[in-house]
C-alpha cells in the first residue's frame, strides 16, 4: 500500500517539482507585521528542505532529515534559546546526591499520534535503541562509558541496559557508571526522541512507513512524483498535543521545490537563498549550526611534531578568505579564534588571538625548523571525499597563503575519514566536526583527548595535562568551576596547537513576507519551532 498522493507537473520550470500543481491557490499578497497582531490558525507552510536527496526514512537514530522528527517526536528535555534544558515529555527531574542517577517524571496523559498513552518502558526501548550494537550506529559512544550496563547490552552480553530504569509507567530512572554533567544535554538531543515501543517491535522498518511519535504534527502522507518517488512529506497538526498546539494547519517539506516556486509564493521558506530581483520580497535570516571547521595537524610527524611550528602556520593563516571561499547560497562561515565554537559563548569566552602575520610566521619557522629550512616543506592537505568546489577552492587559496612562506601542499582526497591513521608524511587535515550536543565537552574530549577516536584518526596529539582536565570536566557539578577547567584547558590547546580553528557554519533561511513567528533557534534551522509559525493572510 501506499500513502500519499500522485500529483501533477506544474509549470514553474522544467526541474520543478510535480506535486503542488492543482492544489495551490494564487499566492496572496505580502503582509506586514502589525502591531500587536494575533497570530491566525491554519495554513499551510511549504519549506524547500534542508539537506538532499530526501530521505522518506524519519528515523532519528539514523542520519535522517532532524528538521522532521523534530517535529514528529518528542524528547524528555528540549533547549531553550540560552541552551538551557527544559521539561518537554518529562515535566521534572531530581538528581540524587553525588550526581550518579537522574530520576525524570513523565507528564500524565500523553499520547502518541495513534492515541496510546506514553510509559517510561517508550523512553527505556527508545534510548536502549542508541546503544544497540548495529552497523551505521555511533551514538552508543555517548552512553556506553556514562550508563550503568550500557557496554555490556552493547557487547551482546546483556538483554537489556540495566541503568536505563522504566520503575512504573511514568517514571523512567538513569543510573550513570560517575556523576554525567553533560547528561541533559546529550537527552535533549535529535537522537534522543522518544517512539512507540509496541509498534517498532511489531513493525520494524516499516514502522517508518508511517511514523509515530508525540510531537506537536503528526504523519500525513508522503508528497509524490510522477512515477511515484517520494519527493517529500506532508504533516498535520496534533490536535491532542499535550502542549499549545501549533496555529498551522500542515506542513509540507522537501528538498525539491524550486526558486521559481519560492519567487511565485507558493513555498514559503527556502534554505538556498534564491538570486535575482525576488530577493527583494523576502525576509534572509542567518543562524548558527553546530558544525565548526579546523585544520588538524599531524601532532606525531616531523616536523609538525614541534608546538612551535604549529603555532607558526596557526600565524601565518589568513582565515577571512578561507572562510569566503568555502561560502555558498546556503551557508556563510563565520571566522572563530578559540577552540571553543562562539555558538557556546555562555561557557568559555573567546579567546584573543593575534591577527595573521606571516612575516612572523617566517620567522618563527626559520628558528624551528631543521637546517634543511621552510624551503624544502612539503606537507598534504587531506581533504575527506567526495571532491567538491568548495573544497577545491579551499584548497587552493590555502596553497596560496602557505607559498609565500615557502611551504608548497600536495592536496590529497580521503575515501574514508579514517584513512589518515596511515598517512606517515607531515600533514594538514581539513577537519569538519558537528557537535552531537551543545556542551564544550563534546568539542574537547573527542578532537584532543589522546584515547579519543576522532583525534587518533586526525592531529594524533596527546597531553596528560589535558586529558586530567578534560576528565575532570565530566563530573564537575559546579557549573563555575568546569568553565574554569574548560578555560585552563583552552589555554593548553592554543599553546601547543593541535588543530587550527578556522570557521562555524551559518545557514541561511529565505522567508516569505506572510510568515509570522519564525524564531531563531539556538542550535540551528533544524530546530526551529514550528508551533510559533503562522500564514497571515
Amino acid at each position: 500500500m501506499t500513502i500519499g498522493r500522485r500529483l501533477r507537473i506544474p509549470a514553474v520550470s522544467a526541474l520543478a517539482l510535480v506535486f503542488l500543481a492543482g492544489r495551490i491557490a494564487a499566492p496572496s499578497r505580502a503582509a506586514r507585521q502589525a502591531p500587536g497582531e494575533t497570530p491566525r490558525p491554519g495554513g499551510t507552510l511549504r519549506i524547500r528542505g534542508f539537506a538532499q536527496p530526501f530521505n522518506p526514512v524519519f528515523d532519528p537514530a539514523r542520519p535522517s532529515h532532524y528538521f522532521i522528527t523534530e517535529q514528529l517526536y518528542d524528547g524528555l528535555v528540549r533547549f531553550d534559546t540560552r541552551f538551557n534544558p527544559m521539561p518537554a515529555l518529562a515535566e521534572y527531574w531530581t538528581v540524587s546526591p553525588g550526581g550518579k542517577s537522574i530520576t525524570f517524571y513523565l507528564r500524565k496523559g500523553v499520547r502518541f499520534h495513534n492515541g496510546r498513552v506514553l510509559t517510561a518502558e517508550d523512553v527505556k526501548y527508545s534510548l536502549e535503541r542508541l546503544v544497540r550494537n548495529r552497523p551505521g550506529n555511533t551514538y552508543f559512544q555517548y552512553f556506553t562509558r556514562q550508563v550503568v550496563g550500557a557496554q555490556e547490552f552493547w557487547e551482546g552480553k546483556a538483554p537489556e541496559v540495566s541503568g536505563f530504569r522504566a520503575v512504573d509507567p511514568s517514571t523512567f530512572e538513569i543510573l550513570w557508571t560517575r556523576p554525567y554533567v553533560s547528561g541533559l544535554y546529550l537527552l535533549g538531543m535529535y537522537y534522543c526522541k522518544v517512539l512507540p515501543k509496541d509498534l517498532l517491535e511489531s513493525q520494524g522498518r516499516n514502522f517508518f512507513l508511517k511514523p509515530v511519535g508525540t510531537g506537536p504534527f503528526q504523519f500525513g502522507e508522503w508528497l509524490r512524483g510522477p512515477q511515484l518517488e517520494i519527493l517529500g512529506v506532508r504533516l498535520e497538526r496534533n490536535p491532542s498535543y499535550f502542549e499549545r498546539k501549533p496555529y498551522l494547519a500542515a506542513v509540507e517539506y522537501s528538498p525539491h521545490f524550486t526558486d521559481g516556486q519560492f519567487e511565485a509564493g507558493v513555498v514559503h521558506m527556502s534554505s538556498v537563498t534564491p538570486e535575482g530581483p525576488g530577493g527583494q520580497r523576502y525576509q534572509l535570516l542567518e543562524n548558527n549550526t553546530l558544525k565548526t571547521f579546523f585544520l588538524a595537524l599531524s601532532c606525531d610527524l616531523p616536523p609538525l611534531d614541534r608546538p612551535e611550528v604549529r603555532r607558526a602556520l596557526a600565524l601565518a593563516l589568513d582565515k577571512g578568505p578561507l572562510a569566503e571561499v568555502y561560502a555558498s547560497a546556503s551557508s556563510s562561515y563565520q571566522v572563530f579564534k578559540s577552540y571553543i565554537p562562539p555558538l557556546l559563548p555562555g561557557f568559555t569566552p573567546r579567546a584573543e588571538a593575534p591577527l595573521a602575520d606571516p612575516d612572523a610566521a617566517k620567522l618563527l619557522l626559520d628558528r624551528y625548523l631543521p637546517e634543511s629550512g621552510r624551503g624544502n616543506l612539503r606537507l598534504e592537505l587531506l581533504i575527506e571525499s567526495p571532491k567538491t568546489d568548495a573544497k577545491a577552492r579551499f584548497a587552493r587559496e590555502l596553497g596560496r597563503q602557505l607559498e609565500a612562506l615557502a611551504i608548497r601542499i600536495d592536496v590529497r582526497y580521503l575515501r574514508a575519514a579514517d584513512d589518515a591513521v596511515d598517512v606517515r608524511t607531515p600533514y594538514l587535515k581539513l577537519l569538519e566536526f558537528t557537535m552531537d550536543f551543545p556542551d564544550p565537552e563534546n568539542i574537547l574530549v573527542p578532537l584532543y583527548h589522546s584515547r579519543a577516536v576522532v583525534n587518533l584518526m586526525n592531529s594524533r596529539y596527546a597531553s596528560p595535562q589535558l586529558d586530567a582536565l578534560l576528565e575532570r570536566t565530566e563530573v564537575e557539578p559546579g557549573w563555575e568551576k568546569r568553565a574554569s577547567f574548560f578555560r585552563e584547558a583552552e589555554k593548553i590547546l592554543l599553546k601547543d596547537t593541535p588543530a587550527i580553528p578556522l570557521f562555524s557554519e551559518r545557514v541561511r533561511l529565505a522567508v516569505r513576507p506572510q510568515v509570522r513567528g519564525v524564531r531563531l533557534p539556538a542550535l540551528g534551522f533544524i530546530f526551529l519551532d514550528l508551533r510559533d509559525v503562522w500564514m497571515a493572510p
